[in-house]
C-alpha cells in the first residue's frame, strides 16, 4: 500500500518510544522506505541498533555530524520524505516546534522542511491538559500539522487519562489516509450523512457541581472518525469528553442532555444515527444559580430531580427518522438480556452492548468488547482496540446502507 513512499520517522523521548519499533515494522510491511531520526532523549528508551535493524537504514542522531553536514544533511533529509512522522511527540518537542526552535537534528529538520508533518503525541495526562500544551497544539494545527491521538488509558506513571500515544496501527492508518486520500466516489458512505453522539452530558447542580455518567468519549470519537474515513459527512454531537474530537467532521459541542437533543434534531435529516453518548438519565430541576453552600447544621440540600429527554427513543420514532438508528447499552450485569430489552423498548434498529463492570477494564480503557444486537439475533465481537471496533461498526453500517434507499442527508 505504501510502496514507493518514504517516511521520515522522528522518535522523541518518552516511554511510548517502544511503540515506534512496531510502527517501523508495520510501515515496512506496507512497503514504505523508512528514514529514522532518534533524539537524545529517545535513545534513553530505544537503542539506535534496534531502530536501524528494523528500519533497514542507518539512524540519524547528531546535528553536527561532519560527514552529513558537509552535504547539508539536515536539509536533504527533510526533503527526501513524503511525510514526516513524530512518534512519540513529547510535550517538549511540540513546544519547540510551535516556537520555531532548532537546537538539535529533529527540531532543525522540522523547521527546515516543507514536507507535511504528522504528530502522535504522548505524555502525562496533566501535561496534555496543560494550557501551554493546548496552545502549542492549536498553533501546530494552525500551521497545517496533522495530529493523531492521543488515547485515554493507563499510563506508565501510574495515572490514567488522556495522553497515551496512539497505537501503531492507528498511526499507520493515519499515514495511509494522508498519503492516499479517498475520493468520494470510491468511499462506500459517500453522499451519506451520519449523526454520532458521544461523551457524557453534564447536568448542573449549581455553577460548580454537576451530575454525569462516566465516559471518556473515546469510542464515540473513534466511530465518527471511522465513518468519516468511509466517506460519510459526520455530524459529531459531543458532550464534555476527555478525548479530542476527530478532524474532518462537523463538531457540535454541548453540555446537557437537552442541548444534545436540540443538536440532534437540528442535524436531521440523516441516513444513520449512532447514539454512543452516555446521557445522564436525570437532571436537577431546581439547579442553583449560585454555588450551594453546606449548612452548619448539617442539613442536606433539597435537590429535585427531573427525567432527561430520551434521545435514542426520540430519534427512533421521529417523523424524519434515519434509515438506521444504532443505540448503545453499557451494562454491569445480564448484559445481553438488558440490551435486548432496551432495543425493543427504545425502538432502535441495533444496540451495541458492552460490559462496563469494574473488572472488565473497559470503562476508561483503550479497548472494548461489544455485542451487536439486531432484530434477528446477536453477534459478539472479539475484544479489540476501540479504533478497530469503530472500523468494524462503520463497515457494517456502510453495508447496511448500501442496500437501502438513496441518501437522505444531503446538505
Amino acid at each position: 500500500m505504501l510502496s514507493g513512499k518514504t517516511i521520515l520517522l522522528i522518535i522523541g523521548g518518552g516511554i511510548a518510544a517502544y511503540k515506534s519499533l512496531d510502527l517501523i515494522r508495520q510501515l515496512r510491511g506496507q512497503g514504505a522506505e523508512i528514514l529514522t531520526v532518534l533524539t537524545r532523549a529517545g535513545a534513553e528508551f530505544v537503542t539506535p541498533l534496534s531502530v536501524s535493524a528494523l528500519a533497514g537504514t542507518r539512524v540519524f542522531q547528531d546535528l553536527f555530524d561532519l560527514t552529513d553536514e558537509a552535504e547539508m544533511g539536515h536539509i536533504k533529509l527533510s526533503r527526501q520524505a513524503d511525510l514526516l512522522v513524530v512518534a512519540p511527540a513529547t510535550a517538549d518537542l511540540m513546544a519547540k516546534m510551535a516556537g520555531g526552535h532548532a537546537n538539535d537534528l529533529a527540531t532543525t529538520l522540522l523547521l527546515a522542511t516543507d514536507t507535511p508533518v504528522l504528530l502522535a503525541p504522548a505524555m502525562n495526562v496533566r501535561m496534555w491538559h496543560h494550557p501551554a500544551t493546548q496552545r502549542n497544539i492549536a498553533t501546530l494545527q494552525g500551521d497545517g500539522v496533522t495530529i493523531v491521538g492521543p488515547n485515554a488509558g493507563d499510563m506508565a506513571c501510574g495515572e490514567q487519562g488522556l495522553g497515551r500515544m496512539a497505537e501503531p496501527a492507528e498511526i499507520l492508518a493515519a499515514i495511509t489516509g494522508y498519503l492516499y486520500p479517498k475520493t468520494a466516489q470510491s468511499s462506500p458512505l459517500a453522499g451519506r450523512h451520519v449523526i454520532v453522539t458521544s461523551g457524557p452530558t453534564h447536568e448542573p447542580i449549581d455553577p460548580v457541581r454537576y451530575i454525569a455518567n462516566r465516559s471518556s468519549g473515546a469510542q464515540g470519537a473513534a466511530i465518527a472518525a471511522a465513518l468519516r474515513d468511509l466517506g460519510a459527512r459526520v455530524s459529531f454531537v459531543t458532550g464534555p469528553a476527555h478525548v479530542p474530537s476527530p478532524t474532518g467532521v462537523d463538531v457540535v459541542p454541548v453540555e446537557t442532555a437537552q442541548q444534545m437533543l436540540a443538536a440532534v434534531q437540528a442535524a436531521l435529516p440523516a441516513d444513520a444515527a449512532v447514539m454512543a453518548a452516555a446521557v445522564a438519565d436525570w437532571r436537577v430541576a431546581n439547579a442553583g444559580a449560585q454555588k450551594i453552600k453546606k449548612e452548619s447544621s448539617g442539613a442536606l440540600p433539597n435537590l429535585e430531580f427531573a427525567e432527561n429527554p430520551d434521545i435514542l427513543a426520540w430519534v427512533s420514532h421521529a417523523a424524519n427518522r434515519p434509515q438506521l438508528v444504532v443505540g448503545f447499552a453499557a451494562e454491569t450485569q445480564d448484559v445481553i438480556a438488558q440490551a435486548t430489552a432496551k432495543r425493543a423498548r427504545k425502538g432502535c434498529d441495533w444496540i451495541v452492548a458492552n460490559d462496563v463492570s469494574p473488572n472488565s477494564g473497559i470503562m476508561g480503557g483503550d479497548e472494548n468488547q461489544v455485542t451487536v444486537i439486531t432484530a434477528t439475533g446477536s453477534e459478539t465481537w472479539p475484544r479489540a482496540p476501540k479504533a478497530k471496533v469503530a472500523q468494524q461498526l462503520a463497515a457494517r453500517i456502510a453495508a447496511h446502507l448500501s442496500h437501502s434507499a438513496q441518501p437522505q442527508g444531503q446538505a
